[in-house]
């Protein structure tokens, strides 16, 4: 739950961004910022929780962060405008952030060897799912109570989280904290960026998050406003191709190494989206255009729980620091192609960045493939 509630901050509300621009009375690239500035937010987060927690345990981290988050999304939602609404989205993924980087922490803190891996591979499976699932849920009540109403949900998820947390049993003991001073904390920072092999994984899961982002902040659009699709039922083609990063991300743990999965993710997500372009030009209609979505997020899971489980390994003395580095990296990215989608025309900025992203990725999967 802690893992994919990131995910629900940014995402749920999905199928709301068309109408809110009119509520709004802004641009579609204006609303989508709102995404960008929530992603950064679960960036930022991360790379200032993770390290914290290792020094003064989980359980305090992470009520800070789910008191931080309450607090923000009631603001969010009486925002009087969209600029005062995309700074509450910043926050917002702030406090968002400490449930993703603490669950990466709390399982390498209670699990070892071959169960880490994969716990950490399911870890890396539910990051990539949650995404996709989250604007299911809001796509099914949005018709009923409107963005509102989902940030009303979002509320109360994060006041469960934070009840939670009463009875959450520390995992960092006391003996294993860092004793150091918080600036000296922060400081071991520029160590895990003399692990090669874990910059490696960690940019190429950024560039798959580039991928999935993408296709994330335009799909509501491309599905609604250019294939004519109502709310409810972009939520259903929604939910069908959250199936296929859960399907990607089951058949991962099939190979015998990781970094293979990652390799035949790569390939798959590049192929399908040289298939999406020439869809585009020759056959610019809605089913070429899911069948092809379906399997390039299936190849999605591939990397998405791969590279966790690779990442996590190759900094493993470095925990809450690795951890804080890898999750802001996807996020980062998130945040960096999402409002992008909106401008020009959304179908060619979309495939696009899915392009360079997906190239990106591939390059980086080649190295880690040719590692001995």
């Amino acid at each position: 739950m802690l893992s994919a509630f990131g995910p629900f901050v940014t995402d749920m509300y999905l199928p709301t961004l068309p109408s809110m621009a009119e509520v709004f009375h802004t641009t579609p690239s204006q609303v989508q910022m709102g995404l960008a500035t929530s992603m950064l937010g679960l960036a930022i987060g991360q790379i200032f929780f993770g390290p914290l927690s290792d020094k003064y345990g989980r359980k305090a981290i992470l009520v800070s962060a789910m008191l931080l988050f309450a607090v923000s999304t009631v603001a969010a939602i009486y925002s009087p405008s969209i600029e005062f609404f995309n700074l509450c989205r910043f926050i917002q993924g702030l406090g968002g952030s400490g449930g993703i980087v603490l669950s990466r922490s709390v399982a390498t803190d209670c699990y070892s060897g071959r169960e880490l891996a994969k716990t950490l591979a399911i870890i890396g499976a539910v990051n990539g799912i949650a995404p996709v699932t989250a604007p299911v849920i809001g796509g099914l009540v949005s018709e009923a109570v409107g963005w509102q109403g989902i940030f009303w949900i979002l509320f109360g998820i994060g006041v469960i989280i934070l009840a939670m947390c009463v009875i959450f049993r520390e995992s960092h003991a006391i003996e294993m904290r860092y004793t150091g001073s918080v600036v000296s904390l922060l400081s071991k920072f520029p160590e895990i960026f003399r692990l090669r092999y874990y910059i490696v994984y960690t940019l190429m899961y950024a560039f798959t998050c580039g991928v999935l982002f993408s296709y994330i902040s335009s799909a509501s659009f491309i599905v609604q406003n250019h294939f004519g699709f109502s709310e409810l039922q972009f939520a259903i083609v929604f939910g069908v191709n959250a199936l296929g990063i859960g399907i990607g991300s089951g058949l991962s743990l099939k190979f015998k190494r990781m970094k293979n999965a990652a390799f035949f993710g790569s390939i798959g997500i590049l192929t399908s989206i040289a298939l999406q372009v020439i869809s585009y030009i020759l056959f610019p209609s809605f089913w070429p255009y899911e069948i092809l979505t379906f399997i390039m997020l299936v190849s999605v899971g591939f990397i998405l729980t791969s590279a966790t489980t690779l990442a996590m390994d190759e900094g493993r003395s470095m925990v809450g620091t690795a951890s804080a580095i890898f999750g802001a990296s996807g996020f980062l990215f998130g945040g960096l192609v999402s409002p992008i989608v909106g401008l020009g025309n959304i179908m060619t900025t979309t495939l696009l960045l899915l392009g360079i992203c997906s190239l990106s990725a591939l390059g980086f999967a080649s190295v880690a493939y040719r590692r001995a």
